[in-house]
């Protein structure tokens, strides 16, 4: 599945949707299917400061534990609650109903975009 195209991207294989100063961070199609079924999520609480690349949270799947960077500085305003009552909707809808933190933030860092991201997966 190619990258959506209005989606920014980390090499830590998570996405990124800008909304004026607050990211929906979720992590791509890539990951979930490298991941392999999703069966827990553990998200930072709301008000929690985040620093970029530092693990803010962890997914665990059938196969493996992964671990969720945050890809910018700021504080979570919202955790998926869904996502961690339901932790396959990360497999079933990565993009959507999957997405796990937003963060506000107060400047965005440099990120892929889908073509680099795209290129970076197909290695």
């Amino acid at each position: 599945m190619a990258a959506p195209q209005n989606l920014k991207y980390t090499e830590e294989h998570e996405w990124v949707l800008v909304d004026g100063d607050v990211a929906t961070v979720g992590i791509t199609d890539y990951a979930q299917a490298a991941l392999g079924d999703v069966v827990f999520v553990d998200l930072p609480a709301e008000g929690t400061a985040v620093a970029a690349a530092a693990v803010v949270g962890e997914i665990e799947s059938t196969k493996s534990v992964g671990e969720l960077f945050a890809p910018i500085d700021g504080e979570v305003v919202e955790a998926n609650q869904a996502v961690v009552d339901s932790p396959d909707l990360v497999n079933s809808d990565p993009y959507g109903a999957g997405w796990l933190i937003k963060v506000r933030f107060t400047q965005l860092p440099e990120l892929l975009d889908a073509a680099a991201y795209d290129e970076l997966t197909s290695k």
